[in-house]
């Protein structure tokens, strides 16, 4: 048993069975055991890859995209420039070598990034300098706002209700024979439809955390693109642990392993909307990107030497890799040009 296992296991003894929610939480930010202020858990060496670690590309086509919308709403200055959860600050630091070429966009920008983990803020500034970090989406300042945020929705903590004869049960974390287990609550009534043994996810943190974002660029300004895997009014059980490279039960080993779970685009799309702002539909990484240019791109580095320029672009692209698991959508103010590589979404907040 880890020792997160075990500040759980007495946590539950004393109160109760806990939500998926708050066990996600303690895994991931325990400010001793969690998983994020424990460790560099980026690339081969740790439990996942993501598309910036995995090719320059991807950060470029990024750093392209909200450069255009900049320059598309009159170049405003100052700006924030923001990304939460930053990682090792890969993403940014490919996304500001960029947009130098842009005439004033740099020297205009606020580097803003979200960021709860001590370890990680470590990391970025070594790579980026002292820039500026906060704590959260809603410290974020009253300034027109380019967001760019890559699998950080994945990570935030969702609740799970399974479909019973009396309605939704809860699904909650208690302890067994063997440790702790999943059980569920007494059921409650949900404006859900479904069949015996249905599961749903709800992520209320990603809505709120839509909300803010979509409010800032209503209000003054700004674009966000969000990446991430998922789908559009989805149903089922996502919740997943990963542990280097290998998927293992989420259960097994609390604070060792990242916990996610696969992002639901519609609620964000109306999050958006109710607060004002445009939003694309969700579209294919895969076609994002080669729109901007990625194929070209790649061909470019290969040509200069770069030997796995292909293979990443393949990565990054191909249905069958990250191309159509992961899902980018936009939010951009009423009245501007949509973002690069994406179409308004044309419907009511209820609809979307």
């Amino acid at each position: 048993m880890t020792p997160l296992a075990e500040i759980i296991a007495q946590r539950i003894r004393a109160t109760g069975p806990i939500t998926l929610a708050d066990y996600m939480e303690l895994c991931l930010l325990h400010p001793r055991y969690g998983y994020y202020a424990t460790r560099d858990p980026f690339g081969q060496a740790g439990d996942f890859t993501t598309a910036p670690e995995i090719s320059q590309i991807f950060g470029e086509l990024c750093g392209l995209a909200l450069a255009q919308a900049w320059m598309d709403q009159g170049r405003p200055a100052p700006f924030t420039l923001a990304e939460p959860g930053p990682g090792r600050g890969t993403l940014m630091a490919d996304m500001l070598r960029t947009i130098r070429a842009v005439p004033g966009m740099v020297e205009a920008a606020d580097v803003t990034l979200i960021e709860a983990s001590d370890h990680l803020r470590g990391l970025q500034r070594e790579k980026l300098g002292n820039i500026r970090h906060i704590d959260g989406i809603e410290e974020l300042p009253d300034s027109p706002l380019f967001l760019m945020a890559n699998e950080f929705l994945d990570a935030l903590p969702i609740r799970q209700f399974q479909r019973v004869e009396q309605g939704w049960a809860e699904r909650i974390i208690g302890l067994g024979e063997g440790g702790l287990r999943m059980g569920l609550a007494p059921p409650v009534d949900l404006p859900r439809e479904g069949r015996i043994g249905d599961i749903v996810e709800d992520c209320p943190a990603a809505v709120a955390v839509i909300g803010v974002i979509a409010g800032r660029i209503a209000a003054h300004g700004g674009a966000a693109i969000i990446v991430d895997y998922g789908g559009w009014n989805g149903f089922g059980d996502t919740f997943q642990a990963l542990r280097a490279h290998r998927f293992e039960d989420p259960l097994a080993n609390p604070g060792e392993a990242d916990l996610t779970a696969h992002v639901d685009f519609a609620p964000l799309a109306a999050a958006a909307i109710r607060a004002g702002a445009e939003v694309s539909r969700p579209v294919h990484q895969g076609d994002w990107l080669l729109s901007l240019g990625a194929g070209a791109r790649a061909r470019r580095l290969a040509d200069a030497g770069d030997g796995g320029a292909m293979v990443a672009l393949r990565r990054l692209t191909d249905a069958g890799e990250m191309g159509h698991l992961f899902k980018a959508m936009a939010i951009w103010p009423k009245g501007a040009p949509p973002v690069p590589g994406f179409d308004p979404l044309r419907h009511h907040a209820d609809d979307a």
